[in-house]
């Protein structure tokens, strides 16, 4: 039983992404709807949906029946994340600011940008179809978590967030094109995504809005 977790947790890069993925946006989730003071079920509620609505609307997209749909794990994952953010917040002030949450923040977009990749390229899908399924995967889990904390979706905005996703779904593409390893193409698509992130976050990177442009 334990050696059968174990292969199903780290026995792929997509599996070791993946759970990497869902403790983090769980726990990101979960943090931002303590902010908003919801109820345990809430919070709960919250965290999972940032966990898992990106990566089911991917396999939505490449028709396969969602994976938290498909195995205990998956949500025993998520529920774990949740609950590192009900402790944490118990001895944090303002738990979804502090930098575990932001670097959390940052992990979890790396690891579900590489995920989404990784199940476009076995499709078969363009270019496009990669970068397209990599960032959806990456950022919907939050657009969705965002509708549920009464805010239009921040990825909307001028924060330097989506486009990490969009680097990271690119560099898995040429590395994968130039035919490395599927195991280097994700490492690379990785490492791009979570570099920008916090380089974005550190700097205040941002992209310019039509107003500001002609102001």
């Amino acid at each position: 039983m334990t050696q059968n977790l174990i292969m199903t947790l780290f026995g792929d890069p997509f599996a070791v992404m993946n759970t990497i993925g869902l403790i983090a946006f769980a726990f990101v989730g979960s943090s931002k709807a303590i902010r908003e003071k919801f109820d345990v079920f809430g919070i709960a509620i919250v965290g999972l949906t940032m966990a898992f609505a990106g990566g089911a609307t991917r396999d939505i997209l490449v028709s396969r029946i969602p994976l938290a749909l498909q195995s205990p794990i998956e949500i025993s994952l998520g529920l774990f994340g949740v609950g590192l953010a009900i402790v944490l917040s118990a001895v944090l002030k303002s738990p979804d600011a502090h930098p575990i949450t932001v670097i959390a923040d940052a992990i979890g977009l790396a690891a579900f940008t590489t995920t989404g990749a990784i199940v476009a390229a076995e499709t078969g899908v363009s270019v496009f179809g990669v970068i397209a399924i990599a960032t959806i995967n990456a950022v919907g889990g939050g657009a969705f978590a965002d509708i549920l904390l009464d805010r239009s979706p921040f990825i909307l905005f001028d924060d330097f967030y989506a486009s990490c996703a969009v680097l990271g779904g690119c560099a898995f593409f040429i590395t994968d094109a130039i035919g490395v390893s599927g195991s280097t193409a994700a490492g690379a698509c990785a490492l791009v995504t979570i570099i920008t992130r916090l380089a974005a976050v550190t700097y205040d990177w941002d992209l310019p809005t039509l107003q500001g442009v002609f102001k």
